[in-house]
């Protein structure tokens, strides 16, 4: 009888998985990204002392003073950001005084830091103007495509406030895995807007 050596039987298994594996069906598996547990969508009052605005703001979020706009200070200190921390995101809020600023000139500017700054990028950019529950009009631009922001907006009452927001994440643009964030942030964003009141 004769003794099978180790390196041929090692051989001979390993054949064996290859040829039975290479018969085994194929499961196609879709691309996917992690699940995201999303907290309940709930509120807390912004109303500081000494501001010129109050709004409800996500529950999830950290209200913090924004002390630098690119390299230099905020033309008031009104501005503050709205950290997101579990989902690696910021509101950025900007507040100017009509009168100090001309509003044709705000309102310009709002469309072009929607439009200029995200074109080549967005696939669709759709501005939808509106009027709150406490009479504030605005317009609301909704950005698909690979783009850094998918939603800003600004509200006004063309008289003295001009107040801007827009959201962004700390993350590589991507409208896929990004769209159900997106999705839920903005309506905490309209429940924001909705909530606005001058002072």
């Amino acid at each position: 009888m004769h003794k099978i050596k180790p390196l041929s039987f090692f051989s001979f298994i390993l054949c064996s998985i290859v040829f039975i594996s290479c018969n085994s069906p194929y499961t196609f598996k879709k691309r996917g990204y992690f699940k995201i547990d999303f907290p309940a969508h709930s509120y807390k009052q912004f109303d500081q002392p000494g501001f010129p605005y109050s709004f409800e703001y996500p529950a999830y979020g950290e209200v913090k003073k924004d002390t630098t706009f690119f390299e230099d200070k905020p033309e008031n200190p009104w501005w503050l950001n709205i950290d997101l921390p579990s989902m690696g995101g910021r509101i950025y809020i900007s507040y100017k005084e009509i009168g100090k600023n001309k509003f044709d000139s705000l309102v310009n500017d709002a469309f072009t830091m929607s439009y200029k700054q995200h074109t080549y990028k967005a696939s669709g950019i759709e501005p939808e103007p509106f009027v709150t529950k406490n009479n504030i009009s605005g317009v609301y631009f909704t950005l698909s495509g690979n783009t850094a922001t998918a939603n800003q907006f600004f509200l006004t009452d063309t008289t003295k406030h001009f107040l801007r927001g827009a959201l962004y994440f700390n993350a590589t643009p991507n409208e896929d895995s990004l769209g159900i964030v997106n999705d839920f942030v903005k309506k905490d964003l309209q429940h924001l807007i909705n909530t606005v009141k001058w002072k």
